[in-house]
């Protein structure tokens, strides 16, 4: 099997070209590993870990964090395929049989955001945990595996932006330009912005968590998701302008306008918090979420 380089170093007028080496980590006959499957398995298991460990440190049960993820993974990818489907409808009525074949790419994270959001709080309803505590702990996973994950998106070459010259430059093979771009091999690498811009999304979700360790008064419940949303989202709505491929409701960029919804919901809910001293509400009372807390608080005594 021949790999091609990443990362091309040399010329030095090509420094950090990137050049995918194809969508397959390997194929043996007709079985094959495709590194998009690989990368989302692989975050989905380091964030289930990080989660847990940051449950401990909130005095959560991590067991709920394990039956959490089973949940979340059977309602995101679905929802993730469904987004991304019902806006590129027109393509997928001439083919039906492609609406499954989720390992040729075609995922909409925000999906996989509004299906995870869902099962969450069905879930934190059903087991009588707070649903803002649950958040907490699952939001730096959340970005940290959609940092993973955009680099699927690099061995598949798409979801990139606009050509460029940049020394940074993503080369795009010509199966895989958009029509009339058939010329440009050189296109801006957003899946390496949006990975980068997570990664530090990331770094400021661990510094507030671990800082709220040793603060008092305590970050409120909510504060680390509703950060996530305004964060990311001011993120996305920037890269998605770079992007060729965007889904469209007419004139508007579907991500974007999602983007901007999460922004302000997130502004709202921590003015909600910090502004007007209020708590945000939940599934459950008080109450419930301190007996859901119990098995925490007694590992920490």
């Amino acid at each position: 099997m021949t790999v091609s380089p990443v990362v091309t170093l040399l010329p030095l007028e090509l420094a950090f070209q990137f050049v995918s080496p194809g969508p397959m980590v390997f194929e043996w006959g007709s079985f094959g590993i495709r590194w998009y499957g690989l990368l989302i398995a692989t975050a989905v298991l380091i964030g289930v870990t990080l989660s847990q460990v940051l449950a401990v440190r909130r005095k959560l049960n991590p067991d709920l964090i394990s039956d959490l993820a089973v949940c979340l993974v059977i309602a995101a990818i679905p929802c993730a395929r469904l987004y991304y489907v019902l806006f590129e409808w027109q393509e997928y009525a001439q083919n039906p049989g492609k609406i499954f074949a989720i390992w040729q790419g075609g995922i909409a994270i925000h999906g996989a955001v509004i299906g995870g959001l869902i099962a969450a709080l069905l879930f934190a309803r059903f087991r009588k945990v707070s649903f803002w505590q649950l958040t907490d702990v699952v939001a730096p996973s959340l970005i940290l595996g959609q940092a993973i994950g955009r680099w699927g998106n690099f061995f598949n070459s798409e979801a990139f932006g606009a050509p460029t010259d940049l020394p940074w430059k993503l080369f795009i093979p010509p199966s895989n330009r958009p029509p009339g771009y058939e010329n440009s091999a050189y296109y801006h690498p957003t899946f390496l912005y949006e990975s980068l811009w997570n990664l530090a999304t990331f770094a400021i979700l661990m510094a507030l968590f671990f800082r709220d360790q040793q603060a008092k008064p305590k970050l409120k419940p909510g504060t680390l998701f509703l950060t996530y949303l305004v964060c990311y989202g001011l993120g996305r709505f920037w890269i998605e302008g770079l992007r060729m491929d965007s889904l469209m409701l007419g004139s508007l960029r579907i991500a974007q306008v999602v983007s901007l919804i999460q922004v302000i919901i997130g502004l709202i809910g921590l003015v909600w918090m910090y502004g007007l001293q209020r708590s945000l509400p939940d599934v459950v009372s008080a109450t419930e979420a301190e007996k859901a807390e119990s098995f925490g608080k007694h590992k920490s005594d």
